[in-house]
């Protein structure tokens, strides 16, 4: 359970990192979670796809230590996203 909320919260924040550096680089708010939503789930869905099961098979195969992890990080996302605009609400031009 520990390695569990240990997961979350490192997933959580290197998705804020990373989604803060983007918003920064491009001057987009919410670019973090379209690239997590389009590109990122979908890879590890396919990743961990196994032809001898059926399509509901490999969606039921996931388990709550599998999602909880993906929904910490997209609440990073948002958070990201959700910094950068307050910053520039506030006045901060860089971002």
């Amino acid at each position: 359970m520990l390695q569990l909320v240990i997961a979350m919260v490192l997933f959580f924040v290197m998705m804020f990192g990373i989604g803060f550096i983007l918003n920064m680089l491009l001057k987009t708010t919410w670019f973090p979670i379209y690239l997590f939503i389009l590109v990122l789930v979908p890879v590890f869905i396919w990743q961990t796809w196994d032809d001898s099961k059926n399509f509901a098979g490999n969606f039921t195969a996931f388990t709550f230590v599998d999602i909880l992890p993906v929904i910490g990080a997209l609440i990073g996302a948002y958070v990201s996203g959700s910094t950068i605009r307050y910053l520039r609400r506030g006045g901060y031009k860089m971002f």
